[in-house]
């Protein structure tokens, strides 16, 4: 399923639930079929042709891509691997670790792959392997402090460079309460992951922000939103990387259907998105000659996405 220029696309499809294996000339085939429960972040290691993804748990029944209001999730979500052939599939971190986890970024040259619990509103560490599993950032207590969406933790992207993981707290659907953050990789001396001193609140009154990437040949944070159209929701954003924070905030592209996941292609200068009603999309982040997006695929319901050289 490689391009020319040797990319794939890898995309969770939530509703059914499988790994999808696109081409950005949106020419498709079925990784893994019948994914357990709700499929919501997912990262390549071109390297070992493996793939990891998460899986939210039997606690989130999606309305329009948001949890139902009522009980407390279970938290008994996972994350887990498998080959790109489907084989060697395996659960890693299992029910009452992973929490609600939601988008996950791998860091291959220390073992580590990290995400966001939403309902357990916490930014999370494990190894590759699934062990080691560490709390690195909480925004509240589990489950007191669940309903307050303003906590859940949801999109989340490493700056090993200067030293940092940034995160989303979405916020309530359509209320312009999200938020940006970013801290270092690690635990500073003497902290809690409760109580961070060097946790530094970027960007806020966002519609509802989701995923995150970097492109680190220019410095610059991208993120998908929902949120209200009217406000800036459902579109491709971008900002400035400094050392004081984030600057000069764009909005790139709008008319997502239900935003989720961003992934760039840094050598080829794109970005690819997807939404939940089911879009595969394309923009060009070098111009913004017509700011709007390119549809590669149209599939089922969607939520991670992931650009690897194979």
């Amino acid at each position: 399923m490689a391009t020319n220029n040797g990319g794939t696309l890898y995309v969770l499809q939530a509703r059914p639930p499988a790994i999808i294996a696109l081409a950005p000339d949106g020419s498709h085939e079925v990784v893994l079929a019948n994914l357990t429960r709700t499929p919501d972040g997912i990262k390549v290691d071109p390297a070992t042709q493996t793939v990891y993804w998460t899986n939210m748990g039997t606690g989130i029944h999606l309305v329009d891509g948001d949890p139902m209001p009522g009980p407390i999730p279970a938290n008994d979500g996972t994350i887990e691997r498998a080959r790109l052939d489907g084989s060697e599939h395996r659960v890693l971190v299992p029910s009452g670790q992973a929490g609600t986890p939601k988008e996950i970024v791998l860091d291959t040259q220390s073992g580590h792959m990290y995400w966001c619990d939403r309902e357990g509103m916490r930014v999370m560490r494990a190894r590759l392997d699934g062990s080691e599993v560490t709390e690195l950032v909480r925004t509240g207590e589990f489950p007191r402090d669940t309903a307050d969406a303003t906590r859940h933790c949801v999109g989340i992207v490493l700056d090993k460079a200067n030293g940092h993981v940034y995160w989303t707290q979405k916020g309530p659907p359509d209320a312009g309460e999200g938020r940006i953050y970013r801290a270092g990789l690690e635990l500073p001396k003497g902290a809690s992951p409760a109580q961070r001193p060097d946790v530094e609140c970027l960007l806020s009154g966002l519609p509802e922000p989701i995923d995150l990437d970097i492109d680190h040949r220019d410095g610059m944070l991208y993120w998908t939103d929902r949120g209200d159209d009217t406000h800036d929701g459902n579109t491709l954003n971008r900002a400035k990387i400094t050392a004081s924070g984030l600057n000069a905030h764009e909005v790139l592209a709008r008319g997502l259907k239900e935003g989720i996941g961003v992934s760039l292609d840094a050598k080829g200068r794109r970005a690819f998105v997807t939404d939940l009603g089911g879009n595969v999309s394309e923009f060009d982040i070098d111009t913004k000659k017509t700011s709007r997006f390119t549809t590669v695929a149209h599939l089922g319901v969607l939520t991670g996405i992931d650009y690897a050289q194979i």
